[in-house]
Formats: C-alpha cells, sequence, structure tokens
C-alpha cells in the first residue's frame, strides 16, 4: 500500500504541476491570470482520475470517490466559466496584483499563483488520493454513507447559493444592494459553506481506514483557505467597504455555518 500510495501521490502532483505549468504558458499569452480560477475545480478531477487509473484501492471507494469530486469540479468549473463568458476580461483581483507587483509580473504568477495553487490541490486533495490506495474495508461503510451524505448537502449548498447569487446579480435592479435572500438569509457564505462541508464528507470516506486520518488535513486546508485567507475574510473586507449596508447584513447573519438570522424571520 505504501508504494501505492507514492505512486498515486507523485504521479497527481506531475499531473497538476504539468497542466498548471501549460495554463500558466496560455495564461500569459493571453494576458489573463484569472483562467487559473476556471481550472480549480477540474484540477481535483484530474488528480482524482489519476488515483483511480493508479490505485490499488477497493473499487468501491475507488468510484465513489472519483465520481463526488468529478461532478462537483465540472460543476463548479462549467459554472466559472460560464461568468467569465459574461464578464470577460481579468478578474479585478489579479489586475490589482499586477499594479503592486514590481518586477517581472508573469515570473511572480508562475510562483505565487499557478505553483501556489498547485501545490494546494494536491494537499486539499489528500482524501481523495489516500482513499484509493487502500483495500480494506472492501465494501462501503457507515462513514462512506455519512461522508457521501456530507458531500451531498454541501453541494446542495454550494450550488444552488451560486445559482441565487447569479440571478441576483444580473437583476439591475439589485445593484449595490446585498443579497440577503434563500440561503444567503441563514448565512453569508452558502457557497463556501457547501464547499468546506462537501470536502469533509470527502475526508470522512477516506477514513474508513485509519490510513485516511491524516489525510483530513486536506478539508483543514481548504476551511482555513475558505474563511481566514481567499474567501470570506478577505470577500468581507471588499463588501464592507462598497455596500453600506453589508454591516447590518453581518449583525445579523450568519457568518458560514447555517442558522436562524437574528431577531427571526420576517
Amino acid at each position: 500500500m505504501v508504494h501505492n500510495l507514492l505512486t498515486v501521490g507523485l504521479t497527481s502532483f506531475a499531473a497538476i504541476v504539468a497542466c498548471m505549468l501549460l495554463l500558466w504558458l496560455l495564461a500569459v499569452a493571453i494576458k489573463d491570470v484569472s483562467i487559473v480560477d476556471i481550472f480549480w475545480g477540474p484540477g481535483f478531477a484530474v488528480i482524482a482520475w489519476v488515483a483511480y487509473w493508479l490505485g490499488d484501492g477497493a473499487p468501491e471507494r475507488k468510484l465513489l470517490l472519483t465520481a463526488l469530486v468529478t461532478i462537483w469540479a465540472l460543476r463548479l468549473g462549467l459554472t466559472l466559466l460560464a461568468r467569465k463568458l459574461r464578464h470577460g476580461g481579468e478578474d479585478l483581483r489579479y489586475t490589482a496584483m499586477r499594479k503592486k507587483v514590481t518586477g517581472n509580473f508573469n515570473l511572480f504568477a508562475l510562483r505565487m499563483v499557478f505553483a501556489l495553487q498547485a501545490v494546494l490541490l494536491w494537499l486539499i486533495s489528500l482524501p481523495v488520493q489516500v482513499g484509493q490506495v487502500y483495500a480494506t474495508p472492501v465494501a462501503l461503510g457507515p462513514l462512506a454513507y455519512i461522508g457521501a451524505a456530507l458531500w451531498l448537502i454541501g453541494f446542495a449548498f454550494e450550488a444552488v447559493g451560486d445559482w441565487q447569487m447569479d440571478r441576483f446579480k444580473a437583476n439591475p435592479a439589485n445593484a449595490g444592494k446585498v443579497m440577503d435572500r434563500g440561503l444567503w438569509r441563514y448565512t453569508r457564505h452558502p457557497n463556501y459553506f457547501g464547499d468546506a462541508l462537501l470536502w469533509w464528507g470527502l475526508g470522512l470516506i477516506a477514513c474508513e481506514n485509519l490510513v485516511g486520518v491524516p489525510a483530513l488535513i486536506g478539508p483543514a486546508i481548504i476551511t482555513w483557505l475558505l474563511v481566514r485567507v481567499s474567501g470570506k475574510a478577505l470577500l468581507e473586507r471588499r463588501l464592507r467597504r462598497a455596500k453600506p449596508d453589508y454591516a447590518r447584513y453581518i449583525e445579523r447573519t450568519p457568518g458560514l455555518v447555517p442558522w436562524w438570522p437574528k431577531g427571526g424571520l420576517d
């Protein structure tokens, strides 16, 4: 099993690095670093399928992990691609980065965007890799079913939250307003909550064998990123400045885990 884990891990890392290098070359050619965001989801699918083809684990668990990651990756990738086609141009975050960086921006982007995301992709996907290399238990057990249920709930929150936000932004009458309807009434970030939850679900599936427990570092990393780094914290700092009503929205609405808004429902 150790040899197979090394094979899966090294091959998946090489595959994702190769993909990111090709993506970087394309970004340099078209002068648009934000295409890396579209690949974030599909990148996990690449790793999942490498593990599926090379892993010697139980077939049912391999198929479950790969299928769940692929479904999530396709939805997220297509959603971000659709947004990109609607709005066009480089994301403002990367445009701002271009203005701040002194020296060769392309080399900076290679190190701090593409290479960094390759490492994060590999680390976060550890449950998907480890869960496909051990052969026992052969059949799916309680943890796998609980994990799949958590994945389903998380997927629903992320997909529905994204759909609701896209509909809200598509209405010109909502310009400058705070989205506080649907799932966004019960959590300020249903998409981030869903993303974190589905990865913990995948982590539980990998934990049917104790060898999968250390791989929970993957869900821990994505949760930390979503809450403290590139997700909730960064977005809310910007929204506080851009939308005067956002401070009141923060006061009444849970930050991540859904719950009743303060003051109850209208």
